[in-house]
């Protein structure tokens, strides 16, 4: 107990990390950046159709609150004293959309999360409008037009959905990402709460000019979004209200970013040109480019970084992201049933050292960057029979690194100078068998943070920095040095290529499969709608077939 006592030496600051697969509730000590406690609390994903991914913004909410409370008692246990917890800040999945009633706090209906593929007919109806000679909404967003963004998945709700039309009609309707609704309900929801959201997650609705740093009202127009249903766009670093209710009420909520930006911050990528990549439910790869803007010519994002402060300069970040990394491991568990826990895929994978020549590509979601592909679907490919669940789960845990070398590689291209190791963090960072794959198929090394939780680092510094709280520093001279892991490749330089140049094989393959898709009208392609492993055992069918055609035994 003594010994627990003894490590507090400063102020704590708290941390909600609410993700797409879990919420968590973290405590840091402001002067030394140490980890003191956590809980965390898995979230339950619907699936109401093909292509549909759907969660319930009241389980959300519900989950921060339980984190709160039960690591509260944790600290308590450690001899601890919450009193000492003097900001709170927040990190959120971004463009997941929720619209919600002002009067009654009641959801009008389930949050759309990023993942979801429901507005390809919108995506495309939409694109017809842009003029071929003036990308407007580009140029204005740094975004591509697609399914990924919250103003389409908004567009979606105000025309499929009667209480959210009504709600609007009514001037009863409230819009925002995750950050947004959790700040409304944690700073008094109904009774005064702040409608709020930051300049990170802003930057992710295609609505916001992330040159004027406002709502654009052209691109509300082309949207058909009413302006008064969205949040007030602060800084992602001063106090947005206190909270109202549990264990810390009366503590500032002070910090806001989106996960991606908030583990660029917690990985302390302040400099122009450094980098982090985050496995999560997907990979998200971030570059800072400083003051300007980069428009990436290989299929990159252009997104805001960070602003930590009303009166703190804009920072903007290169991004590629990829929809399905920690996501494929969670549908080997809970679809196909080869592993029972996420941490077995290393044990599966370490028994084989291998794919033998399969290659995953999980394309559940499309391809995002650098692709941008719709319809691409999941495959699975070079099966034999030789083939088994260890290599399936070798080949999920490479596609991962495959798709961020492609990433990489896009954004050597848009930067002119090659990163010479990769920062990384996030939950499956901590399998080593994958992080050992990652320097293998990059061939530079990759290098891992003791403490991977740099996401909620990321925004318990924002809250602390804040005016108003001014706990934490982040001059470069008070951050604190952060002990690496690092992973050095261990194959040669042309194994490397000619493994990543037949993954390439494989993307090529998994393009076109959804020839029509109309999920909104709820009928889906034919492709759309048969499910992985018919394709798994049609080409192991054809494999076998072959080989009997040509007299291989």
């Amino acid at each position: 107990m003594a010994a627990a006592k003894k490590a507090v030496l400063g102020p704590l600051v708290g941390a909600v990390d609410q993700g797409t697969s879990s919420t968590r509730f973290l405590v840091f000590n402001s002067k030394t950046a140490e980890l003191l406690s956590h809980h965390q609390v898995e979230i339950k994903q619907e699936f109401p159709r093909e292509g549909w991914v759907e969660q319930d913004p009241k389980e959300i909410l519900q989950s921060v609150y339980e984190c709160i409370e039960k690591t509260c008692e944790k600290l308590g246990q450690l001899n601890i004293d919450i009193s000492n917890i003097k900001a709170i800040g927040v990190s959120n999945q971004r463009e997941t959309t929720v619209v919600w009633d002002k009067l009654t706090g009641e959801p009008l209906y389930n949050a759309v999360v990023w993942l979801d593929l429901r507005t390809q007919s919108t995506v495309e109806n939409l694109s017809k409008r842009i003029p071929g000679n003036n990308n407007f909404v580009k140029s204005k967003t740094g975004l591509p037009l697609s399914t990924y963004f919250s103003a389409v998945k908004l567009r979606w709700l105000l025309d499929n959905v009667r209480k959210v039309q009504k709600a609007v009609e009514e001037n009863r309707a409230l819009f925002g990402t995750i950050d947004s609704w959790l700040i409304w309900s944690l700073t008094g929801g109904v009774n005064g709460g702040v409608h709020c959201t930051d300049v990170t997650n802003a930057s992710r609705t295609m609505l916001f000019n992330i040159h004027s740093l406002e709502w654009d009202k052209e691109l509300c127009e082309f949207f058909g979004i009413p302006m008064e249903i969205l949040p007030n766009v602060r800084s992602s670093s001063e106090i947005y209200g206190l909270m109202k209710a549990g264990a810390l009420e009366g503590v500032p909520i002070s910090g806001c970013l989106g996960d991606q930006s908030a583990a660029l911050v917690g990985q302390m990528c302040f400099q122009d040109g450094q980098a982090k990549n985050t496995y999560g439910t997907g990979c998200f790869l971030l570059c800072n480019t400083g003051h300007k803007c980069v428009f990436s010519e290989h299929g990159l994002l252009t997104t805001v970084a960070y602003k930590l402060g009303r009166d703190k300069p804009v920072y903007y970040a290169l991004e590629g992201s990829v929809a399905i990394a920690g996501a494929v491991i969670r549908w080997l568990r809970d679809n196909l049933g080869i592993i029972k826990s996420s941490e077995e895929i290393e044990k599966l994978a370490k028994e084989v050292g291998t794919s033998y020549g399969c290659y995953f590509v999980p394309a559940f979601s499309g391809l995002y960057a650098p692709y941008w592909e719709p319809s691409a679907r999941g495959i699975i490919c070079g099966l034999t029979q030789f083939t088994n669940k260890c290599h399936i789960a070798f080949a999920a845990l490479e596609a991962v690194c495959f798709q961020t070398r492609e990433i990489l590689d896009a954004m050597n291209r848009d930067c002119g100078i090659p990163l010479s190791h990769l920062q990384v963090d996030g939950g499956m960072t901590s399998n080593k068998i994958l992080m050992q794959l990652q320097a293998d198929i990059l061939y530079i090394p990759v290098v891992k943070p003791s403490m991977p939780e740099t996401t909620a680092l990321g925004a318990a510094m924002a809250a602390g920095a804040a005016e108003g709280v001014g706990v934490w520093s982040l001059e470069p001279e008070d951050l604190s040095a952060v002990t690496m892991e690092r992973f050095e490749p261990q194959i040669n330089a042309e194994e490397s290529e000619i493994r990543y140049s037949t993954w390439k094989k494989a993307v090529m393959k998994s393009m076109g499969w959804v020839t029509t898709q109309s999920p909104e009208s709820g009928d889906p392609s034919i492709f759309c709608s048969l499910p992985l492993g018919f394709f798994i055992v049609s080409s192991m069918v054809m494999l076998i077939g072959a080989r009997y055609i040509s007299g291989i035994p």
